[in-house]
């Protein structure tokens, strides 16, 4: 598979390999398998890469074994630190590159990635590099002897990645793996691949030995399944759609019970209450469910208003949807890009079709659908009764399902009347009423007075039906390592002398 060629921000010339990378090299797939990339702005072919079939996932899984018991093993924890920090300095300088290339593939805003996706990955970077060599285990006291306890990496580990921030959440994976000291196989998703080729440039060039990080295009249903059923992979990690993490999970039991962590679907609610600030609420909600045109997996989908402030709060969040631009998200002056396939748009169009035609109260709707490219518009519905199909399913589009409440217990018990548990965020300048209200939601994560925000050392992961197993902080580390127990026991005087 040979090189590509692309125009990113600013007219710059953009090249990336086409083929799968193991052991630092890039090479082409079993048989020549390919798959096609789409530019979601104009619906065009974008490029031509490598799909890996079972033979290739076998490649890279026995490169990744062969570097765990060889070269990667000889790497110490500080020097494991070095790399990522490395890594961290060259994902910043090729910045620009790499959210072209986000924009072409995913159709997320140039600046979005450039000002909010680039520096939280390399945050996630520089944050695990610095847990490289602080990975300890304890010295416990148990009777006749001591014991102590080693936190070890698990071996050959992967990670399924999703295509709506594809590089942060590639980071998300790769960082803690590598700095509790597994060797990585990331299957990038067959809708965005390019990002990651450019990124395996980079592995190589931080000097990352060859097989401690392998990168494979490939489609789900070939290589994330060869993946989730090869005995040689320790663990994996998927971020992604409910049923296919079902299937990942079924696979791991069938095959050697690896480890497996899932970040599925989200329906995520926002809580209004009457004496927040106005205004921030306004911007954070309505961001939340526009920012990359609602595919996001903690969009704030979900909008519960008090009722004082209801009809206020629906009369400007109205006003604020107006005037977005349309168009390539490569362009300073977009402001709202294409949805990721025709498929994806298809999908949210048809939710919005179900509900206007059940009834429901269409507040605003900017933006237009169109055949050229992928667009579909920003589009709130109010009155949304609680059983209707907008307001239970993920739609993964720029779709909110708005309604009021009275009391605090109603808001607590609409926020959770739901399969997923994700994120949540609470509006209000009552700082008892924010503990009380983020302590009750059954929800990974709640915000207070903002929405979405992501930090390296917080973690990041759902309950319910949202999955279980953490990203990011502390808590992430736990996931990439194993924990052994060594016991030493001195026998007592009197039993020695009867030895």
């Amino acid at each position: 598979m040979g090189e590509i060629t692309l125009t990113g921000f600013g007219g710059r010339q953009i090249r990336v390999p086409g083929g799968l990378f193991i052991n630092n090299e890039f090479q082409p797939a079993t048989g020549g398998a390919e798959l096609q990339v789409e530019n979601p702005s104009t619906g065009d072919h974008l490029a031509t890469v490598s799909a890996a079939q079972r033979e290739d996932v076998d490649k890279a899984v026995t490169a990744a074994q062969a570097a765990f018991q060889g070269a990667w093993k000889a790497v110490s924890p500080a020097a494991r630190g070095q790399l990522l920090n490395r890594l961290a300095d060259l994902v910043e300088r090729d910045a620009d590159d790499l959210a072209s290339l986000q924009a072409l593939e995913a159709g997320v805003l140039f600046r979005e990635s450039k000002d909010l996706h680039i520096p939280q990955a390399s945050e996630t970077l520089r944050y695990y590099a610095g847990w490289a060599d602080k990975i300890t285990g304890q010295l416990l006291s148990i009777p006749h002897g001591h014991a102590y306890t080693r936190r070890e990496p698990l071996g050959v580990c992967a990670a399924i990645v999703p295509w709506n921030a594809p590089l942060m959440i590639t980071i998300w994976k790769l960082a803690p793996a590598i700095a509790a000291g597994n060797v990585i196989i990331i299957k990038t998703p067959e809708l965005t691949p390019l990002y990651a080729q450019k990124l395996a440039l980079l592995v190589a060039e931080a000097g990352f030995p060859p097989g401690a990080i392998s990168i494979l295009c490939g489609f789900g249903a070939v290589a994330g399944q060869a993946l989730a059923e090869h005995s040689g992979v320790k663990k994996i990690s998927f971020t992604g759609s409910g049923p296919v993490g079902r299937q990942i999970m079924k696979a791991a039991a069938a095959s050697n019970l690896k480890k497996v962590t899932l970040e599925l679907g989200g329906k995520s609610a926002s809580l209004v209450f009457a004496d927040a600030d106005l205004q921030n609420a306004l911007f954070w909600t309505t961001l939340g469910f526009t920012a990359n045109n609602g595919q996001v997996c903690a969009a704030g989908s979900r909008l519960y208003v008090h009722a004082a402030i209801y009809d206020d709060f629906l009369k400007q969040l109205a006003e604020r949807l107006v005037g977005a631009t349309q168009g390539d998200p490569l362009a300073e002056e977009t402001t709202k890009g294409p949805v990721i396939s025709r498929q994806q748009r298809d999908k949210i169009a048809a939710y919005i079709t179900q509900a206007k035609q059940s009834g429901v109260r269409l507040l605003a709707e900017a933006g237009t659908t169109t055949d050229k490219g992928h667009f579909v518009p920003s589009t709130a519905f109010a009155d949304v009764p609680e059983d209707a199909q907008i307001m239970q399913e993920e739609i993964f589009g720029p779709v909110a399902s708005i309604t009021s409440f009275r009391t605090e217990a109603e808001a607590i018990a609409k926020a959770n009347a739901s399969e997923y548990g994700l994120s949540a965020a609470v509006f209000t300048n009552d700082v008892s009423r924010a503990e009380r209200v983020s302590s009750a939601l059954e929800s990974g994560q709640v915000t207070v007075n903002c929405w979405g925000t992501l930090h390296a050392n917080t973690p990041f992961g759902g309950v319910k039906q949202s999955g279980f197993g953490r990203d990011m902080g502390e808590e992430a580390l736990d996931s990439w390592l194993t924990t052994k127990s060594v016991k030493y026991f001195t026998l007592p005087a009197a039993d020695e002398d009867k030895q």
